[in-house]
């Protein structure tokens, strides 16, 4: 049964400062879209690990709580819940987003959501 509703098109567009301020955008909209309710820290270490490409070392939990003001503690609380839902996964003895939502977020991103009635 075909639908007579119409479709809209819209297009946005959105300049930001660095690939991180990108992918805190990129997973702010697909917590939405997934009802995901991540918290703007889940989202900031999101991001972040996604640049770096795991939060695993050392270093890069230190560089995150440096540039977020955050706690070694709060990242491993945060790890723990991203990894029940599926959003970071263990790479060996990496902790890495999973590779379905990590991107390369010094390129140009286009983003097409398509919200459709379930009928």
């Amino acid at each position: 049964m075909e639908s007579n509703r119409k479709i809209i098109s819209q297009k946005l567009k959105c300049s930001l400062p660095d690939g991180y301020v990108l992918a805190e955008k990129y997973y702010s909209i697909l917590s939405v879209i997934n009802n995901l309710n991540l918290t703007e820290r889940e989202i900031q270490l999101i991001a972040f690990t996604a640049i770096k490409g795991n939060i695993s070392y050392a270093n890069n939990r230190e560089e995150f709580c440096k540039k977020y003001g955050s706690s070694e503690a709060t990242i491993y609380n945060i790890i723990s819940k991203l990894k029940k839902i599926g959003v970071l996964v263990k790479d060996g003895n990496k902790v890495k987003v999973n590779p379905v939502i990590a991107l390369d977020f010094e390129s140009q991103l286009y983003l097409e959501v398509k919200l459709l009635h379930g009928d």
